[in-house]
């Protein structure tokens, strides 16, 4: 007799949720660097349960980290970009202690969702919206542009792909607010 297994393709819904976890969990460390608590283990936890460092190599080469060590593949070099702190990435100042309060993602291109799936790769290309305690940039969102992509194994969604950069939203033109209604 055989059991049921876990479903091994990435559905719509569960790379949406990846993205959410991810955009909570940000706003997580952020809220634990804030109060004082340990914002390492919880950046550890963070880095563990969303990206795909022990089981097969990530690609990450997030925001605001520059030449020469733009991009990463360790778990080490993704934990020194989000807290900062380690001298082989002399650099890196801790994404985590920008001052971010807030943290939306949205997938829309074009008028249409840019979702993929792939059986158990999920491909999301986007923007993240990052809002700081104090006002920044006239009260609105930093933006974001990303592309995540997302592999299902053993019923877990992690990332293998991080790719984000500040995004190039010409002054004339004001970025949609995820929280506006379309």
């Amino acid at each position: 007799m055989t059991t049921p297994s876990e479903p091994t393709d990435i559905t719509e819904k569960e790379v949406n949720q990846a993205q959410r976890d991810w955009c909570d969990g940000l706003i997580e460390i952020c809220e634990e660097y804030r109060n004082h608590g340990d914002y390492k283990d919880k950046a550890e936890k963070f880095i563990d349960r969303l990206y795909d460092f022990h089981e097969s190599r990530v690609f990450f080469r997030p925001t605001l980290a520059m030449a020469p060590q733009n991009f990463r593949t360790t778990r080490e070099g993704a934990l020194s970009y989000f807290i900062g702190e380690d001298p082989k990435f002399p650099d890196d100042e801790g994404f985590i202690k920008k001052g971010w309060i807030s943290a939306e993602f949205d997938n829309e291109i074009e008028g249409k969702d840019a979702i993929q799936v792939h059986g158990n790769i999920g491909i999301a290309m986007g923007n993240v919206y990052l809002r700081q305690a104090e006002v920044t940039v006239g009260g609105k969102s930093v933006v974001v542009d990303k592309v995540f992509v997302f592999m299902k194994t053993d019923g877990k969604v992690r990332l293998i792909v991080h790719n984000s950069a500040v995004s190039n939203i010409p002054d004339s033109e004001v970025p949609e607010d995820p929280d506006e209604p379309k």
